[in-house]
């Protein structure tokens, strides 16, 4: 068993996200994001079939739905229901916004 650090290897990259595989069973799966001053395509929305749990370990974000929007900053977290449509209308461009994904 080798300890991690979750905010290891934080890449700064304007072009592209970061998806990092962190445990992949049949069950659930987690993911390290990091995003740059990324979002969503215009008129794209991910409409999941699983349940996702995502909490910002720094950085902040947007994350819109049909009917609102939330804001997310340092330690915020939020649980998104299977098929809620949602994309993300903001990312920090200043500072890496680091985001851990559970989906269940």
């Amino acid at each position: 068993m080798q300890v991690k650090n979750i905010l290891d290897d934080i890449k700064i990259d304007k072009n592209v996200e970061q998806f990092i595989s962190l445990i992949n069973t049949k069950n659930v799966k987690i993911e390290k994001i990091v995003s740059n001053g990324q979002k969503s395509k215009k008129n794209f929305w991910y409409d999941q079939e699983e349940n996702e749990f995502v909490i910002v370990l720094s950085g902040d974000a947007i994350i819109e739905f049909e009917d609102k929007q939330v804001k997310l900053k340092k330690g915020d977290y939020l649980n998104i229901d299977s098929h809620r449509k949602h994309r993300v209308k903001y990312t920090n461009e200043n500072e890496p916004t680091v985001w851990l994904a559970i989906f269940y």
